[in-house]
């Protein structure tokens, strides 16, 4: 399925969906008719649009020049030249600072910790944000688009890291709209490379031989990893009926800052050696353009030679293969231990229906070019990796595929993604309850029931909150709405019920409605900024590492909120129908109040000095020496109604 400038393209008679690949280092479109997946390919284009974009001109009406122009001239406008921004979408200032010592232009912290590019222009300073970047981006791919097709696009499939959390995944839908695309669905990259595969399968051109395949997807582009594994079943229609085509993803994992950028920066590290020169921001420029090309050269040649100028001085320098390889063993692993961790999870899901087989590897992305890597993921996998289809291309295809789908011009087929890390809301204590798991399937629904903790509470602060450990604060927060206006009521009799939706394209909604009153609130979650790879990687590991310590402090948590409501209401009725009670019943039940005081307050100071079992024995035996008190209320209440 290669781009295919030379033979016409067929004309939609409607608004046509088309397929992005918002890459790192480059981006493309594809469009999927009758006759299959393409890549548009413009007169006098390459396939490829590096994405890259320099600006210039005034701040009210700033002039763009995208592509590769934009990235051949970078080094003579380094300043105003932005290359790589996909590494900045949703992040911080803080959590790119490993990236922009190697950018030529400056990134400073805007609104909401969000990193934003100045540009010195004609008449002063222009701040720009990564999503309005990217803008540019698309556009260049719609109006290549529509010049191709011969009628406007205005609807467009879109690619993403499947570790793109929320944000990121909603800066690309602004992206989109500010290039004057409706982004129709957000698709996982690898998920897309699997769609362009199954659909090139021989299986699936001859139901007849078809059989469901289980592939694992290794994507690697430029700024980002993730893999997949995938159940692909093809239709069928053995029974007089046509079953759809499934592309199931059992399993993702990943890293939103690992890609072929950091390749580059460990060959400039190798290139300047103890040089005391502090590259200006055009040589910054050219030792990334030099890195790069030595980086191409290796996947191919023993040995090649780099040729840079450094502070005033001629540097050149002599790079093998094998130093390379040395040098970007540590960075395959990283991407190797998320595999691991994918094959667990698929197989955990797979348990129920047999063993996990892999039939294939699908590699994607021009990182995957590189001979070591594709050694050592076969060697992980076991498997020889699948190659057949280009990396650069294949994820637009996929897109191009779903568009498809979505436009009726393919037909059967359903694309099941899955989330990447767990969705909770915290709980009084700073417990996280998890609403949605991790790896399931979108779009997804679920919904929890909640109360409060204070009496006469007129309103529930709801903080939203992505990871797998079991307290808040070892997880990431993504947004934080209340519900307002609710009637006073005594701790523990408002029923609030929080309802998660995560939609095809991966983005959450919350709503909250407190039952009694019918008060409403929702919530499209957008947080602040994404995650950086250390969150990702503490995140996953530390959900490990910390389980049984994490469950146990989650339970003393609950216990402390659970056993504060008994007090209170026991208490309550205690003090009014004391008199009532027999002097025996008295006797038991006022130590087992005390004794349950005494692990609240212990269990405050240090949750670690409580046992949780011997904690919840003494909220039981509260609980049963309180029976013929709530008895004696019932019976009083009843007679005063």
């Amino acid at each position: 399925m290669p781009s295919d400038p030379g033979v016409p393209v067929s004309r939609p008679t409607n608004s046509p969906i088309v397929g992005i690949d918002l890459g790192t280092t480059n981006s493309l479109v594809a469009f999927c008719d009758q006759r299959g997946p393409r890549v548009l390919v413009g007169e006098r284009q390459g396939a490829l649009v590096p994405s890259v974009v320099r600006y210039g001109g005034l701040i009210a009406n700033p002039t763009t020049i995208v592509g590769a122009p934009a990235r051949d001239a970078a080094s003579q406008f380094p300043r105003t030249t932005i290359a790589s921004v996909k590494r900045l979408m949703g992040r911080s200032r803080q959590d790119a600072a490993e990236d922009v010592k190697y950018l030529g232009y400056d990134v400073v912290e805007g609104d909401n910790n969000t990193a934003r590019v100045t540009l010195p222009l004609d008449d002063g300073t222009l701040v720009v944000s990564p999503p309005e970047v990217s803008a540019v981006i698309l556009r260049d791919l719609k109006l290549r688009a529509s010049a191709v097709l011969g009628v406007e696009v205005r609807r467009a499939v879109v690619t993403v890291p499947a570790y793109f959390d929320d944000m990121q995944r909603q800066a690309t839908r602004d992206a989109g709209r500010l290039a004057g695309l409706e982004v129709v669905r957000i698709v996982s990259e690898p998920t897309a490379a699997a769609l362009a595969y199954g659909l090139g399968l021989e299986s699936w051109r001859n139901p007849a031989s078809a059989r469901a395949r289980v592939v694992a997807v290794y994507d690697l582009g430029g700024g980002t990893f993730d893999v997949s594994i995938l159940r692909l079943t093809p239709a069928n229609s053995t029974d007089g009926t046509q079953d759809p085509a499934f592309f199931q993803v059992l399993a993702t994992a990943g890293d939103t800052h690992l890609g072929g950028d950091d390749v580059d920066h460990m060959i400039v590290e190798l290139i300047t050696g103890d040089s005391p020169a502090v590259p200006t921001p055009g040589e910054r420029q050219s030792l990334k353009h030099a890195a790069e090309f030595a980086k191409c050269e290796l996947s191919t040649l023993d040995s090649t030679t780099v040729r840079v100028n450094l502070g005033g001085r001629a540097i050149e320098r002599v790079i093998t293969r094998s130093e390379l390889e040395t040098l970007i063993d540590p960075w395959i692993e990283r991407s190797l231990g998320a595999c691991r961790r994918a094959l667990k999870d698929a197989a955990r899901r797979e348990d129920a229906s047999g063993p996990l087989v892999l039939d294939a590897l699908v590699m994607v992305g021009g990182s995957t070019r590189i001979p070591l890597v594709r050694r050592r993921a076969g060697e992980l996998f076991g498997l020889e990796p699948y190659t057949a289809l280009d990396p650069d291309l294949v994820v637009a295809l996929g897109a191009s595929v779903q568009a498809a789908i979505m436009s009726g011009v393919v037909r059967g087929s359903l694309l099941l993604d899955v989330i990447p890390l767990s969705l909770g809301v915290e709980t009084v204590g700073g417990a996280v309850a998890k609403i949605v798991m991790r790896n399931s399937t979108v779009p997804t629904r679920a919904t929890e029931m909640f109360s409060t903790s204070v009496d006469n509470q007129t309103a529930i602060r709801l903080t939203i909150y992505q990871g797998e450990r079991e307290m808040a604060g070892d997880c990431r927060s993504l947004g934080v709405f209340e519900l307002r206006g609710l009637p006073p009521m005594p701790a523990g009799i408002p029923q609030v019920e929080v309802e998660f939706l995560v939609d095809a394209n991966g983005v959450l909604n919350v709503s909250a409605v407190e039952r009694r009153s019918g008060k409403r609130s929702a919530l499209q979650v957008v947080p602040n900024h994404g995650l950086t790879r250390e969150e990702v990687a503490r995140m996953e590991s530390d959900s490990f590492t910390h389980a049984r310590e994490d469950m146990t402090r989650h339970r003393v948590v609950d216990l402390i909120v659970n056993s504060r409501l008994d007090l209170k209401w026991i208490g309550e009725r205690y003090e009014k129908f004391k008199g009532l009670l027999e002097p025996d019943v008295c006797a038991v039940l006022e130590p087992a109040m005390s004794t349950l005081q005494k692990f609240i307050a212990a269990a405050e100071k240090d949750w670690k000095s409580v046992d949780p079992n011997t904690f919840a024995a003494a909220k039981s035996a509260l609980d049963t020496a309180s029976v013929r008190l709530q008895e004696i209320g019932i019976r009083e209440s009843l007679k005063q109604g």
